[in-house]
């Protein structure tokens, strides 16, 4: 028996995350990236195996986990996956999120 959702990443959630680890290489430490990719895998743990722990986003196709406090993941239930749509940073502008 499966214990949880396969996790799967779409092109723009990937883009989106080499961002903002782009981002973090050129303004804080390898220290701040490693605690950013600790804090997204037991995320993903997490929602592998409860995909409704995290609340729905305003549109209620999709649902927000807040990974720390500077960036956003969305994603959504499909068949038997878990889609991650977009890591957004919360230091953009609402405007430009895809989500």
């Amino acid at each position: 028996m499966k214990s949880g959702y396969d996790i799967v990443w779409t092109p723009n959630a990937l883009i989106e995350l080499e961002q903002t680890i782009e981002y973090l290489s050129q303004n804080f430490s390898e220290k701040e990236i490693k605690k950013l990719a600790e804090k997204i895998e037991s995320t993903i743990v997490l929602i592998s195996k409860n995909p409704n722990l995290f609340p729905i986003s305003k549109n209620r196709n999709f649902h927000k986990v807040v990974i720390m406090k500077y960036n956003s993941m969305y994603y959504r239930i499909k068949n038997e996956n878990i889609e991650i749509l977009s890591f957004f940073s919360n230091r953009q502008s609402p405007d430009k999120r895809k989500t």
